[in-house]
């Protein structure tokens, strides 16, 4: 049995391998403005031996089917077919965002775009060999859960026999 004052996973924590450290933190920190909230390094002088872990606020999981990956990347990315992995940051300017992400060397695979669900996506190339959206809610939580097709319940989701 689960104790549910406690819940079982505290942080979800997404490690990347960067050949180039110090880009890939002036980019996520500095840039995007991840806030750093813990560093390490090698105390021998290793410069290949650094961490630095980045605070990106709330964290969420977002497993998807093949066929809604194949639907996002036709709606955000023309039809770009994104990895199989992709980070996403909500952001409070999409459009602002990509310009300036692009100004420190990320790559624009696509434009900020509407979303059917009411949100304003980008796709960029960025250090760490990562594909990321950068996505502005234009509905709060509430109006959002009021679209058609959103539900908490994935049982609810769909009628099978539609």
């Amino acid at each position: 049995m689960t104790d549910t004052s406690t819940p079982p996973v505290l942080q979800l924590r997404v490690v990347v391998e960067t050949e180039d450290f110090d880009a890939a933190v002036a980019f996520y920190r500095d840039a995007l403005g991840m806030p750093e909230f813990f560093a390490f390094a090698d105390g021998d002088g290793a410069d290949d031996d650094r961490v630095a872990i980045l605070d990106a606020g709330r964290a969420t999981l977002e497993l998807a089917s093949p066929g809604h990956k194949r639907a996002i990347d036709a709606i955000e990315a023309d039809g770009r077919e994104s990895p199989r992995i992709r980070l996403a940051f909500e952001v409070t300017d999409a459009t602002g965002t990509t310009r300036r992400l692009a100004d420190v060397g990320a790559r624009v695979v696509a434009e900020p775009v509407e979303t059917p669900w009411r949100s304003l996506n980008s796709r960029l190339d960025a250090p760490g060999d990562l594909q990321i959206t950068l996505f502005e809610e234009l509905l709060d939580s509430h109006e959002r859960a009021a679209l058609e097709g959103f539900d908490t319940d994935a049982s609810r989701t769909r009628d099978p026999g539609a």
